[in-house]
Formats: C-alpha cells, structure tokens, sequence
C-alpha cells in the first residue's frame, strides 16, 4: 500500500498537523522540514493531489493558452514558463487557440473546468469578453504579448510600437527611405508595430507607396509571398522591415530563392524576434529581440500574487526590447 501522512508522522515522531503544514507548502521548522523530506524520500510518499485539493481549494495546476502553438515565440515562451512553475511546484495545461476566437472562448472554459488556479494567455482576441466566466469563476488571469479592450487583468508585453519605430528609424538612419513592411493586419503586435513603422516614416518626412506596406497575417507563407511581390516591384524598395519571427523567416526564404537579388547588395533586412534563424543563415540579421524569458517570468511572478490575494489595480507593464546588430542592412551613400 501506498505510505500516508500517518506513516510519515510514525517516521519522523512530528505531528500530523506540522507535517500537513509542509505538504501544503506551509513553513516549518527548518529541522522538522529535514525530517519530513527524509521520510517522504525513504517511504515513496506522493502527494494526493486530488485530495489536497479538496482541502486547499487550490490545484496547484496554471493553465496556458496561446494564439498558435506553432509560433516560434510561442514556443519559447511556453518552454520558459513551464520551467518557472516547475520550480514553484505547478503543473501546466496548455491550450491552443489555433489563431480562433472561438476555440480561444472554449479554451477558457475548459481550463475552467480542470479548476485551474489562474491562466496566462496570449490572445487571439482584440476584446476581452471571452475572459468574463474566469472573472466571473475569480480565477486571475494574465495577459502576455497584447493587451485588449475591456480586459481588468495584469498585461505582460513590450512597447510594440515604440519598438518598431526605432527600428525603422535605424534603417532611415542608413540612409534608406523606400522602405517596405511585411505585417499583420489582423494581431494586434502587427497592428502596433505597423503604426510604429508609420510614426518612424513620418518623423523623417517620408512616404511609401501602398505597394510596400504587405498587410496581412503573421505567417511564414504570408512573408513569403509578400518578400516575392516586393522584388518584383519596377521600384522596388532599398530595405524591408519584417514584423514578426514567421514574417521574417519566409521572406529570407524568398530572398535566398532569388537568383537576382541578395542580402545586404540589393536588399537589407530586419526582422523580429531573435530565433534560430539569426543564428544559422549569412548574412547575420538584425533582429529585434523581445526579453522572452522575462516577459514569462514577469508574468508568472504576476499571477502568484494574484493567486494568493493580491488585489491591486491591474497593470500595464512594458518589458524593454533591444535590436541585436547583424550585417543585413547596408548603409546607402
């Protein structure tokens, strides 16, 4: 049979009470708590978590729901938080939206459902509607990437367009002034990113053609195609800003494709998001970087406090991005 509290009081000569308080991640002793672990490791005890639960009320499990679980910031994101709970003593549920408000709704309400101390999400959605049966469960939730209208919840992300405008500004710097952009239409970082993009344009006393501004969808395939469609322009542009990781990955596909044009002779590049890819194509890219590791540590930090009783106003908090230099911008005469 499995080894109990009992058995691990009879081990120890501590009180069932003492013991409890450890298993429920209560402070002891620091002498008691050497006991207690010695016990738990000779005697093969587990935790029923079920039944601790019952008790604590709490599950001890966070539930994590992303737009696309095939972004590559997804995937680093997930990896750093994963790791951080870990270490807390939390499980993980991971949902994804598969880029659907609907199936975002219905992530909600299962994480719900598997009584989850809080949620962390990266959201799909511009409006926060979707979120009101955990408000209305009490169970906190934190925004990671994007902020939403109506959302009273803790937000973890960058200044998306602060950030893009300083990059272009390096690209303006350069001496570039047909510069295209590859972007979402849709996401809200494309849409913030577009705008700094926009602010940087307009600050240098620029303009483009509708021709440069690809708007669209924050996809490999979309930078892809986008990247072809600029080379072939009569005036193409000296430089494109990619605004997005999968964005930046298809369009330097395109280029490399090209038997007419390469990085940095005919084109220069700057992407988003500090991946592989920086690290294994020539040239280098320039790449703006968001401190992922952070920003999952942040939001983890954030949401414990509210899990145990911190009602404060909810906060906006920018996470500080930088661009990490590489040789795919050329500096025009």
């Amino acid at each position: 049979m499995p080894a109990t509290i009992r058995d691990i009081s009879k081990e120890t000569g501590l009180s069932l009470a003492t013991i409890s308080k450890y298993l429920n991640g209560g402070n002891v002793l620091p002498e008691n708590r050497v006991k207690i672990e010695a016990a738990v490791k000779e005697l093969h005890y587990e935790v029923n978590e079920i039944a601790r639960s019952l008790v604590t009320k709490k599950t001890r499990t966070i539930g994590v729901v992303v737009y696309n679980v095939e972004c590559a910031f997804n995937g680093s994101f997930l990896h750093y938080v994963n790791s951080i709970l870990s270490e807390k003593g939390y499980g993980l549920l991971i949902c994804d939206s598969s880029n659907s408000e609907r199936k975002e709704a219905e992530n909600i309400k299962f994480l719900l459902n598997k009584k989850v101390d809080g949620m962390i999400v990266v959201p799909v959605s511009s409006n926060a509607d979707f979120l009101k049966p955990a408000k209305h469960a009490e169970v906190p939730v934190v925004l990671v990437d994007r902020t939403m209208k109506n959302a009273d919840c803790d937000c973890i992300k960058i200044d998306n367009r602060e950030t893009a405008m300083n990059a272009v500004t390096l690209l303006i710097k350069n001496n570039h002034k047909k510069i295209a952009i590859i972007c979402s239409a849709k996401e809200y970082t494309g849409i913030e990113r577009y705008k700094g993009y926009r602010d940087a344009l307009n600050q240098a006393g620029l303009s483009v053609p509708a021709s440069y501004q690809k708007k669209g969808i924050h996809a490999m395939e979309y930078g892809y195609e986008s990247m072809k469609q600029l080379l072939k322009l009569k005036d193409r542009p000296t430089a494109v800003f990619m605004t997005n990781y999968e964005l930046t990955l298809g369009a330097v596909m395109a280029v490399n494709e090209s038997p007419s044009f390469n990085c940095p002779e005919h084109i220069s590049l700057l992407g988003f998001d500090d991946m592989i890819l920086s690290h294994v194509i020539q040239p280098r890219m320039y790449m703006v970087v968001q401190p992922v590791k952070e920003m999952g540590e942040k939001a983890v930090e954030q949401l414990l406090k509210r899990i145990n009783g911190n009602h404060e106003d909810s906060l906006e908090i920018n996470m500080k991005s930088h661009l990490k230099r590489g040789n795919s911008i050329r500096s025009l005469a």
